[in-house]
């Protein structure tokens, strides 16, 4: 165990308490020598809590967000566990001495006490009177029966029974020499054959068959059977005879030797082998195992004087009178191997080893008595041997790998474990009874007292689990008189030692008692203790002191039984409480309580002694409750006022992380609470409330695990206990109620109180619910639970099977299989023709949370549900019944659970009541989540992992209830049409009011789920449909992440004839960051300008145009950005690792302009798409559009000029600006014809002489529409100017284009009626230029064409 020291506190911070201001109080506080009060009060404080607490604060608590009755159950099974870890006996008997002892001379402290005696009959004295020879006497303390063997016969009474029936034996003429009861053999007998009695006489061994039933005075009476089983054994002189009780086996020994024997029987004989006979175990090889010299006198013949039987290891050990324990391991095939032989000087030796020199452990002592420790009670101590001084050696077997604890293997050697010496003399100085108190062995150093001679002589000794030991002390031989000696385990001080840095000491307490005669016999009347399974946990009495009997021991004396109980803790305090009388008294008590045991076992044990838990033995010999009022009312104020308080961790309250209420821990007095109950509850807490089995005709079977009789009794405890906190608790800190508040000083107390209200709420809610556990599961046992459990779905039957008491009285799922079982309870009561009313209240009354008001209105309406359906769907009276039911169940829409809600909209479905169905799942939908949080998590984008999606999960559930409704209405159309002859059909009525009850629902979350379900079934047809403003908001929030939403919304829209809403969306769609390819997203563009540009009444212009404008220039850029994609696609200047890259980038989302510039255009020489781009960033330099236009015309004409078989250059030329004339739609900044027509003149000239017509350029601008007024002002202008390279005799060039020029325009003005040239002045100055020309010189071809054009003009002019 790690060692807990209590550590100064750290120093608080100001201002660190949650959501609190700083407290002044802590700002002057400093952790030094001179001022250390407040740490020295923590401390104590802590101290006389019994906390355990880490320098540094302790463990840090976790956050905890539990229910009343989880955190309750969570106390409880923390109790529990604590308790199961009870040390072993292993822990505080390890190696070495001890005398721990508390032999208190006030009878309230005494660890057991003298129940009463009952004499024995005067009809055995009349017999003992005649005996002859003999007479030896015994206990079957577990049949609460005494015998006595006078010469021949046997006599056995019940000693409890005032004035009892002898049974007898008499039927042998031998002397009987000893007597044992045994456990038979399984399948040798009858089975009302339950023990068996081994008779020893001096002639023969019998056996006499013993049954049992209980007697009408609460006792049992037994009956002898002649089982004609015998076996000669004259000469043995038979005196210890001992049997096992898992096998039957019996072994004995004599007086004549010391081997043991073993009487076999069986049921019928066999060849070469008897009905009975005898196996002599030890004859051959003994003596080799057997030193030569022993301890004592070597003349004196050894015999066995105890027999003892383990059967948890399967050992059998003997002692001989020379003080020598054997072990011997008992195999399965019939064997019995002595295994280890411990004579006296080697046990001396190994004690000498742990003890100096004491008088009490010599040559000259013997060991009078052997006890065996089972495996169940500890894992290395194996057996107790009890000095002729008193002292009680405890021995460990050990094989060759350790240990040993395997039952199927045997042990090789036997060690002293420890060594218990007795108490001081001075705790008996007196003869008879005890004048003092012996403490000083719990201080720190205690001194081990290993000369005391209290026990000197002890005539016998015996010891039971969980370690009560009782030493019969023969002080005055002659007198014939026992002292005896009794001592216990002082369990609550074992449970938590003073020293929680070392192991626990073997603490007992103890007691004499005279018993004016000389001992007999010593027998168990109770059944062997137990607390749990295995070693650890297995002696903790405190945990069964209110859930299994009080073990009670017999000793029989010459002159009766006496009978000595175990006094509980519980029943010391309350003699304690006695004991102090007034005020001050109490006080001294309890803080005495305190000191040894601490706050919570204090507190635990106040409240039982309140409850009524403490018994004592009233003055006629009886034990009974203690009802004294002075007592239970001290019982209670040391409840209240010494049950502590909460105590705040300082030292974790800078972590914000955790709410300061969660930093408390709650007081003792919480502590004891849920001890309590939890001692009240072990024994059903995990239990399953029924176990299966099958009847002999196959049938099934149930059965409580626990007897009703023990859950009435723990139901009785636990209602005396709710009752004592309803009536204190105004007094009780925590359950005072809001009012208490009153009384806190500091932001810390309020929350101290705040959790210690907290945390005794939940226990208080816990004993309700096990109260009201309890009291369901004996209900159901008064019914014909078969049927019941027959009538649940396979599923639910194995729940029930698995569901445990804690998990009927502190689960869900235990609530809602306990709702099954009240509606198996109710089904079956209304098929047998009960009332259900009447059933349901009475559940009602006797178990309300398992059957509460709405549960009787439920199982109400489930009834008219059923009487609808027997009236038939067609029927006027079906549709009142389902009304009716439909007005119950709409009454406790909240509490039916999905099941119940399942069978209800079946039922509706099968008798076509669809509009109520679907009315009751709306509103259980509602009643599921009033605080409508599923809408805002909705509406929130539906974040995971937020407490508001269970409310929407429940809502859900019910929601796909009536999407089960609708389907089965789609159904029923296919089968039966809606109108007929024009007129309305009941099937279509019963399906319009469906269909109402859907479009009028107010609740969005169920529009919204509705919207959902649609989708998934891929009716959006369906959707594009509903008139309902939520389809709009359902549409805009799904849409944000989710394209296919997204186009549902914009198509709703155009359904709709709402156009411009339709383009917005698709401009949203085309600018969204949606996983959309460019294509994709210029097709949301096309078709956002196209509605966009649908004119509808309503809609202002100026709205429009703005729209219309921003979807068109976004569709330039997204073109501009498909052509860059197309160009890159083929570009084999990209390698192939940047391609997919590149691709990527730019089929997606539409990229700013100045990105598509710098990063892509400009860089790759696409000049084209750079002009393109000027245009839609209406960039207006004209010496950058100029530049480029010249960039573009090189590039082109470069990389036509390196392609075999392409295009003459001039053509590619030609076809690159046309193309870009078209796109830019002759944008005069962007398309400067003035600007372009020279530049492509000058590269035809420089660049393509005599390539292609003569008039290819000019042609691009007329095929472009350019007008000829312009193209004639231009080459004007290039004639006048004399611009190089058209200079001197290269201007008939200009000239040659402005003939071919001037006679297309005359041929297009003179079409129709218009003007030639436009007007007569042009035409006038057309003939002038014309002139001009000819003079400066022009091709022989284009001089003719000159003349006859400007004669025609000439003429038409005149």
């Amino acid at each position: 165990m790690s060692s807990y020291t209590l550590g100064t506190p750290q120093k608080a911070f100001p201002g660190a308490y949650i959501q609190t201001p700083a407290n002044n109080k802590y700002q002057n506080r400093q952790l030094n020598p001179r001022s250390n009060s407040a740490v020295s009060q923590q401390q104590n404080a802590l101290q006389h809590q019994g906390q355990d607490v880490h320098a540094g604060g302790g463990q840090k608590p976790g956050v905890e967000d539990l229910q009343p009755i989880a955190r309750a159950a969570k106390a409880v099974n923390e109790a529990l566990t604590e308790e199961s870890r009870y040390p072993d006996l292993d822990s505080y008997i390890g190696q070495g001495i001890s005398s721990e002892y508390e032999v208190n001379a006030q009878s309230a402290w005494a660890p057991f006490q003298k129940v009463k005696m009952h004499t024995i009959p005067d009809r055995i004295f009349e017999q003992y009177n005649r005996a002859q020879v003999s007479t030896i006497m015994g206990l079957f303390a577990d049949f609460n029966h005494a015998w006595v063997a006078i010469d021949n016969a046997l006599y056995l009474w019940d000693y409890t029974h005032p004035n009892p029936d002898l049974v007898s034996f008499e039927e042998q003429p031998h002397t009987i020499t000893a007597v044992r009861l045994a456990v038979p053999r399984p399948g040798v007998f009858v089975p009302s054959v339950v023990r068996i009695l081994v008779v020893a006489t001096t002639a023969e061994m019998i056996l006499i068959g013993m049954s049992t039933q209980p007697a009408p005075h609460g006792g049992s009476s037994v009956g002898l059977y002649s089982l004609r089983m015998s076996m000669p054994i004259k000469g043995l002189d038979v005196t210890v005879v001992e049997g096992s009780a898992s096998t039957g086996r019996v072994f004995f020994s004599g007086n004549g030797s010391d081997d043991v024997y073993e009487f076999t029987y069986q049921q019928e004989e066999r060849w070469f082998q008897n009905r009975c006979t005898k196996i002599n175990h030890t004859s051959k090889g003994y003596s080799t195992l057997t030193p030569s010299t022993f301890w004592g006198s070597k003349s004196r013949k050894e015999i066995v004087v105890q027999m003892i039987v383990d059967d948890t290891r399967n050992l059998l050990y003997t002692l001989s009178n020379r003080s020598t324990i054997r072990t011997f391991h008992i195999k399965d095939n019939g064997a019995l191997d002595l295994v280890i032989t411990k004579p006296l000087g080697q046990t001396l030796s190994n004690v000498g080893h742990m003890t100096s020199q004491s008088e009490l452990i010599s040559p000259s002592m013997r060991l009078v008595s052997i006890s065996a420790i089972t495996a169940n009670e500890a894992t290395k101590t194996h057996l107790m041997t009890t000095t002729s001084t008193g002292c009680r050696i405890f021995m460990s077997a050990t094989s060759s790998y350790g240990y040993y604890s395997s039952s199927s293997s045997a042990p090789t050697s036997m060690q002293v474990q420890h060594v218990k010496f007795p108490p001081a003399d001075n705790s008996s100085s007196q003869p008879y009874q005890a004048t003092s108190t012996q403490m000083t062995t719990y201080s720190n150093n205690p001194t081990i007292n290993t000369s005391s001679r209290a026990l000197i002589p002890t005539r016998t000794a015996v010891r039971y689990a969980p370690g009560y030991f009782l030493a019969f002390v023969a002080r005055d031989p002659q007198a014939g008189n026992d002292l005896l000696f009794l001592s216990g385990p002082d369990t609550a001080r074992i449970a938590q030692p003073q020293d929680q840095g070392r192991l626990a000491k073997y603490s007992e307490l103890a007691l004499w008692l005279n018993l004016g005669s000389r001992a007999e016999d010593i027998g168990l009347a109770t059944g062997p203790f137990s607390a749990g399974p295995s070693p650890v946990g297995f002696g903790n009495e405190l945990a069964v002191q209110f859930d299994k009997p009080t073990s009670e021991i017999a000793v029989l004396t010459n002159t009766g039984v006496h009978m000595l109980r175990r006094r509980r803790l519980v029943d010391i305090f309350a003699a304690a409480l006695r004991l102090g009388g007034g005020d001050e008294g109490l006080e001294g008590e309890v803080k005495k309580f305190i000191r040894q045991y601490g706050r919570d076992e204090t507190a635990s044990t106040a409240l039982a002694v309140a409850c009524g838990q403490a018994s004592d033995v009233t003055s006629d010999s009886r034990l009974a409750r203690i009802q004294d009022p002075d007592i239970l009312e001290h019982a209670r104020k040391a409840f209240i006022e010494y049950g502590g308080k909460p105590l705040f961790n300082e030292n974790s309250m800078l972590d914000q992380s955790i709410p300061a209420i969660d930093l408390v821990r709650p007081s003792p007095r919480h502590k004891g609470l849920s001890l309590y109950i939890s001692r009240l509850v072990r024994s059903i807490w995990k239990a399953p409330i029924m176990i299966e089995g099958v009847t002999p005709s196959g049938g099934l079977a149930i059965r409580s695990s626990v007897s009703m009789n023990k859950l009435q009794d723990i139901s009785l405890d636990l209602t005396k206990l709710k009752d004592f906190l309803n009536v204190n608790k105004s007094f009780i800190e925590g359950l005072a109620g809001p009012e208490a508040l009153g009384n806190v000083n500091t932001k810390q107390e309020e929350i101290s109180l705040q959790a210690e209200h907290r945390a005794l709420h939940a226990l208080v809610v816990l004993i309700e619910n096990v109260i009201e556990g309890i009291a369901f599961v004996l209900v159901l046992y008064d019914e014909k639970i078969e049927e019941i459990v027959l009538s649940l779905a396979n599923e639910t039957r194995q729940q029930v099977r698995d569901l445990s008491y804690e998990g009927l009285c502190t689960t869900a799922i235990g609530k809602s299989l306990a709702k099954d079982l009240v509606k198996g309870i109710v089904n079956r009561n209304i098929s047998s023709g009960s009332n259900v009313e009447t059933v349901a209240e009475a559940l009602r009354r006797r178990c309300g949370s398992f059957c509460s008001t709405e549960d009787v209105v439920t199982f109400k309406a489930q009834e008219y549900v059923k009487r609808g359906s027997e009236a038939g769907p067609e029927s006027e009276v079906c549709r009142e019944y389902l009304n009716e039911s439909l007005r119950l169940f709409l009454q406790v829409a909240g509490s039916l659970s999905m099941e119940q809600l399942g069978w209800v909209v079946k039922h509706y479905v099968a008798l076509q009541f669809y509009a109520g169905s679907i009315q009751l799942c709306l509103e259980k939908a509602k009643e599921s989540d009033r605080g409508n949080r599923a809408l805002t998590w909705i509406q929130e984008n539906r974040p995971q992992g937020d407490k508001r999606q269970e409310a929407f999960e429940s809502r859900r559930r019910c929601y796909e209830l009536v999407h089960n409704v609708i389907r089965s209405i789609d159904q029923s159309r296919t089968e039966t049409a809606d109108r007929l002859d024009g007129h309305l059909t009941l099937s279509g009525k019963r399906r319009e009011e469906a269909a109402d009850q859907i479009d009028t629902s107010e609740d969005e979350v169920f529009q919204t789920n509705l919207y959902d379900w649609y989708l998934s079934e891929n009716r959006q047809d369906r959707l594009l449909e509903v008139e309902s403003p939520y389809v709009t908001s359902y549409l805009k929030r799904r849409s944000e992440d989710d394209i296919a939403h997204a186009d549902l919304y914009w198509r709703y829209y155009v359904q709709k004839g709402q156009y411009e809403d339709a383009a917005v969306i698709q401009l949203e769609l085309a600018k969204s960051e949606f996983k959309l390819s460019l294509d994709q997203r210029i097709e949301y563009l096309g078709n956002a300008k196209t509605n966009a540009s649908t004119t509808k009444p309503g809609i202002r212009r100026s709205i429009r145009n703005e729209v219309l404008r921003e979807i068109s220039d976004l569709l330039d850029v997204a073109n501009i950005q498909s052509d860059l994609l197309q160009r890159l696609k083929g570009d084999s200047r990209i390698t192939a690792d940047r391609r997919p890259v590149v691709i990527q980038e730019l089929d997606g989302n539409i990229l700013p302009l100045s990105v598509l510039f710098n990063t892509y255009c400009e860089p790759a020489h696409y000049f084209d798409l750079c002009i393109l781009i000027y245009e839609a960033a209406d960039h207006r330099v004209a010496s950058d559009i100029k530049a480029t236009w010249q960039n573009l015309l090189e590039r082109v004409h470069t990389e036509a000029e390196v392609q075999d078989n392409g295009p003459e250059p001039y053509e590619m030329v030609a076809e690159t600006v046309r193309s870009l004339g078209t796109k830019l739609g002759l944008s005069e900044t962007m398309f400067p014809v003035i600007t372009l027509l020279p530049m492509l003149k000058r590269y035809a000239f420089n660049f393509q002489p005599n390539a292609g017509p003569e008039t290819w350029v000019l042609d691009i601008f007329l095929d472009l529409q350019v007008p000829f007024e312009t193209i004639w002002g231009i080459l004007e202008n290039m004639f006048y100017n004399d611009e190089q390279p058209f200079q001197g005799r290269n201007r008939r060039f200009i000239g040659n284009d402005m003939v071919y020029v001037a006679r297309l325009w005359f041929q297009e003005s003179i079409r129709g009626s218009g003007m030639l040239y436009g007007s007569e002045d042009s035409a006038y100055s057309v003939s002038q230029m014309l002139h001009l020309i000819m003079q400066n010189g022009l091709d022989e071809g284009r001089l003719e064409q000159c003349q006859n054009l400007r004669m025609r003009i000439e003429t038409m002019l005149q």
